[in-house]
């Protein structure tokens, strides 16, 4: 058992979106049912490809209708989900706190103007000089500002704005590895002794036609109106089904967390990532067993809880069938209890999908009441010693959960 630090990094806030429900609580209550849940499914906006919607919020309970005007779909999922972690960590509104907070954000690139790509396509096709052509158009429609504006750190800045977190700030760019990067980055600041909080997260709009259209030109997407499980889509039905989701964390030191009180989900226990191609076997094996060999030094006797980051497109390997998965299951044996319903509800959203596991564990029936987990993404693992009870007193002495 790793022993306690007052600069563990401790996750105190969850702010989450996404198309079953808003809120810690919702998603626990329906992920916890008997009966598997169902995101919605928009199978009409852009047919053939379907994609699951975010459900109906009331973005001005977050953001001032003036300040929404100004931010794409993408930027006010993600400022709505950081205003539910600040106020889940009971930090909403505390200007002492949030003026020294660090706010670090991973997503991806911003939505492009369709109209104008289609026209550009179009006129490079009857162009005679097409390389002057697109110059012109650069500098006209597609200027370099508007670039810029579209990138991770315009939503740094909208959270900024309308939440006050105004301390250091760092954007990554990207999907799974973005969102390994930023929770490491937090975790090691913190336990470096810069900075004590860290708000930190991303989001995405999944009802996206530039996204949609680079997706289904590499034969990525799911086509059709019945959308199944992820392990059903084989035999020419397999797919990716996009989702909108946005979701935040507030990780904290631990002796930050315990002199306001706070109450600890979990403690951010390493994040291990690595990046490879998965064309060679031999290297993908070894970069599986350098993971699983970290992980194995924190785990101990209790459960390993799995999530999957299969897609669900055509070949994605199933649960337990990745080299990763393989080598976690042959070192911890029972011990590795995958959580595989929870993968037909969120795809391929590690950043977003970070946000669940410090409050399930321990708490979803595929763990089996175990405390420890671990976030699977193809190449990336976030360890986790889960403490969802965990309140702080005012005298700096944790009650409840001990061990965490």
């Amino acid at each position: 058992m790793a022993t306690r630090s007052p600069r563990d990094a401790v996750i105190t806030g969850i702010g989450l979106i996404s198309p079953l429900a808003e809120g810690v609580a919702d998603h626990v209550r329906l992920l916890t049912g008997e009966a598997l849940p169902q995101p919605g499914i928009d199978a009409e906006s852009f047919a053939p490809y379907p994609f699951h919607p975010l459900v109906e919020v009331d973005l001005s309970l977050q953001i001032p209708k003036r300040d929404q005007r100004q931010m794409e779909t993408w930027q006010r999922y993600g400022t709505y989900a950081a205003g539910l972690a600040l106020a889940d960590a009971g930090l909403a509104g505390n200007e002492a706190v949030l003026s020294e907070a660090g706010l670090i954000v991973a997503a991806g690139g911003g939505e492009r103007d369709p109209e104008v790509d289609g026209a550009i396509l179009e006129g490079m096709a009857n162009a005679g000089d097409r390389d002057a052509f697109l110059n012109e158009r650069l500098m006209s429609d597609l200027r370099p500002t508007l670039f810029l504006a579209q990138l991770t750190n315009l939503l740094a800045g909208n959270i900024s704005i309308v939440h006050h977190v105004t301390g250091s700030s760092r954007s990554f760019m990207g999907e799974e590895l973005a969102g390994a990067m930023a929770l490491q980055t937090a975790m090691r600041q913190i336990g470096a002794g810069q900075g004590d909080v860290f708000l930190v997260g991303g989001a995405y709009s999944a009802g996206r036609p530039d996204m949609l259209l680079y997706f289904a030109c590499g034969d990525y997407l799911l086509e059709g109106s019945e959308v199944p499980p992820v392990w059903q889509r084989g035999g020419g039905r397999g797919g990716l089904v996009c989702g909108s989701m946005g979701a935040f964390l507030v990780i904290e030191a631990r002796e930050h967390a315990q002199k306001r009180g706070a109450r600890i989900y979990a403690r951010l226990e390493d994040v291990v990532a690595d990046r490879g191609s998965r064309e060679d076997a031999s290297a993908l094996r070894a970069r599986a067993a350098r993971q699983t060999a970290r992980l194995e030094e924190l785990a101990g006797d209790a459960p390993i809880g799995l999530l999957s980051g299969a897609s669900g497109a055509a070949g994605a390997l199933a649960l337990g069938e990745s080299p990763e998965a393989r080598g976690v299951l042959a070192r911890f044996g029972t011990l590795a209890l995958p959580m595989s319903q929870l993968q037909p509800l969120f795809d391929s959203h590690f950043p977003r999908a970070s946000a669940l596991l410090p409050r399930f564990d321990g708490e979803l029936p595929a763990v089996g009441g175990g405390r420890m987990g671990i976030i699977r993404c193809l190449d990336v693992a976030a360890r986790l010693r889960g403490g969802a009870n965990e309140r702080s007193t005012d005298s700096g002495k944790p009650v409840s959960a001990p061990g965490v």
